[in-house]
C-alpha cells in the first residue's frame, strides 16, 4: 500500500495542484491507517476492508481526536480509495459507506472593499521603494487570489505583460493566473522603475525585493501587511491569505462560476471553493 500511497501523493501533486502542506496531511493521514492496518494484521485479525476502516474510525474517536481531524483523516482515506479506483486498482470503494463526523463550516474571514482601501491607502500615501512595491503586491494578491508564497516566489521572467498573467509553480504543477488592464499598468511601471530602485545585483531574478535586494520573505510580507493593517486601524490579524479570500468571495459574488475560481486558487477539490458562495455581507 505504501507504493500506492506514493503514487497518489505525486497525482495530488502534478494533477490537483496540492500544497506541501496539504500533501504532508495526506501522507500523515494515510501513514497512520497503514500502522493501524499493520498492527491488526499483526494480531491475526482477519477483516474486510469495509470492516477494518469502520474499526480505524472508531479507534480515532476513542483517541478522542477533534471531529474536524477525524473528518479530515476520513476524508483522506476516502481520497486515496477513490484514486485506487479511478486508476483501476481497486474494483470497489471501501468507504463509500464509511460515515464522516459533520463539523461546522468555517467561513474565512474577508476584507469588505473599504477596508481592504483603508489597507491599501497606507502604503500608498509613501514614496519609498519599499511601499510603492507593497502597493503593488497588495494589488497582485487582491486581484489574483494567489497564494502569499507563490507571491513572494515570483520572478520577472513569470511576468508576461503581453498576455496579462503570471505563472506560478505550486505543488509541482504550472499555472497562468490571469490579471486586469489595471495590474498590468500597475506592474509595466514597478518593472520599469520602482524595482530598479530596490536592486543591487543586476542577476537578482525575484520580482519582489526586500530593501537591501533580495528575495522577500513570505514571513517578511506577512509583517509588512500586519503593520501596514495596525495603521489602518484594521484587525492585527490581517494576513496575506485574507487578501486571497477576499478575491474568491468577491469573484463569487460578482456571478464568477466555481470552477473558475477553484482554478484561479488552485484548489484541489471544489468543496474548498464552495464554502466562498455563502452569503457575505462583510464584501459590502
Amino acid at each position: 500500500m505504501k507504493e500506492d500511497i506514493e503514487a497518489f501523493l505525486e497525482y495530488l501533486a502534478t494533477k490537483k495542484d496540492c500544497s506541501q502542506n496539504t500533501l504532508a496531511a495526506y501522507r500523515n493521514d494515510l501513514g497512520q491507517l497503514i500502522t493501524y492496518t499493520e498492527a491488526e494484521r499483526a494480531r491475526g485479525i482477519i477483516k474486510s476492508s469495509g470492516e477494518l476502516l469502520k474499526s480505524y474510525l472508531l479507534s480515532l474517536r476513542e483517541k478522542r481526536y477533534s471531529p474536524a481531524t477525524v473528518a479530515r483523516k476520513i476524508a483522506s482515506a476516502k481520497s486515496f480509495f477513490k484514486f485506487m479506483v479511478d486508476s483501476g486498482k481497486l474494483k470497489e470503494n471501501p468507504t463509500q459507506n464509511l460515515a464522516s463526523p459533520r463539523i461546522a463550516k468555517h467561513v474565512p474571514r474577508f476584507l469588505s472593499l473599504s477596508e481592504y482601501c483603508r489597507l491599501l491607502a497606507e502604503p500608498a500615501r509613501l514614496s519609498t521603494p519599499e511601499a510603492k512595491r507593497t502597493v503593488v503586491m497588495l494589488e497582485l494578491l487582491y486581484a489574483t487570489g494567489l497564494r502569499a508564497t507563490e507571491l513572494v516566489s515570483l520572478n520577472v521572467k513569470d511576468v508576461d505583460l503581453e498576455h496579462s498573467c503570471v505563472c506560478c509553480v505550486h505543488g509541482g504543477s504550472k499555472r497562468r493566473i490571469p490579471f486586469d488592464h489595471h495590474i498590468n499598468q500597475l506592474l509595466r511601471n514597478f518593472l520599469k522603475h520602482d524595482r530598479l530602485d530596490l536592486l543591487y545585483n543586476q542577476k537578482e531574478e525575484a520580482l519582489f525585493l526586500n530593501r537591501r535586494g533580495g528575495r522577500l520573505t513570505r514571513q517578511g510580507f506577512w509583517q509588512i501587511v500586519k503593520n501596514y493593517a495596525s495603521k489602518a486601524g484594521l484587525s492585527n490579524k490581517i494576513t496575506p491569505g485574507i487578501l486571497r479570500h477576499s478575491f474568491a468571495a468577491r469573484k463569487l459574488q460578482s456571478g464568477a462560476d466555481l470552477q473558475s475560481v477553484q482554478q484561479a486558487l488552485g484548489h484541489a477539490y471544489i468543496s474548498s471553493t464552495r464554502i466562498y458562495k455563502r452569503p457575505l455581507s462583510s464584501l459590502r
